[in-house]
């Protein structure tokens, strides 16, 4: 585990960076990982100067009131779809001033899952003002919720610096 803490604080400071040259904010939307992305960009000294905010919308009604996505997608694709990451992370822009925002939604377990999307299934996305959303399905199969949890961080940073890079690198 000690391993894997110090990789996700190197991508996050190699995000931080990133963000801080440009002179960018970014925004999360975090369904499944509740929180744990924004506390990891928190736990950053100096992170006020370019984390702007963090949602935290585990539920659907959280997901609307918070970030605006329509209860009536929620209901034709699932909270957990490449739908509702994306309109996730479109919310968290238009509610914020951020530049950059992720977002990410899935099934943790060890409940929830089902054929269609079973537990390990996790859905992110990342955009920025007037540029392409960018989203990716994860799998991540036969691991703890704890780990989910953790891959998902793992993923949604490293897809954040991929992006950042891809448009302003």
């Amino acid at each position: 585990m000690k391993i894997e803490v110090n990789n996700l604080t190197k991508l996050v400071q190699k995000l931080a960076d990133g963000l801080r040259i440009k002179h960018f904010k970014i925004a999360t939307a975090e369904s499944c990982t509740g929180g744990l992305i924004a506390g990891l960009l928190t736990e950053l000294p100096g992170s006020s100067v370019w984390f702007e905010r963090g949602f935290v919308t585990y539920s659907n009604l959280a997901k609307h009131e918070m970030l605006g996505v329509n209860p009536e997608l929620i209901g034709v694709h699932g909270a957990v779809s490449k739908a509702v990451a994306e309109a996730m992370v479109v919310g968290a822009l238009t509610h914020s001033v951020a530049n950059l925002a992720l977002a990410v939604t899935g099934i943790a377990g060890p409940d929830g899952g089902t054929i269609e999307k079973p537990v390990g299934t996790v859905w992110f996305a990342w955009a920025m003002p007037k540029l392409p959303v960018r989203s990716l399905h994860c799998y991540f199969p036969d691991v703890s919720r704890q780990k989910v949890r953790h891959l998902a961080c793992k993923q949604a940073l490293e897809g954040a610096v991929a992006y950042l890079d891809e448009f302003y690198g």
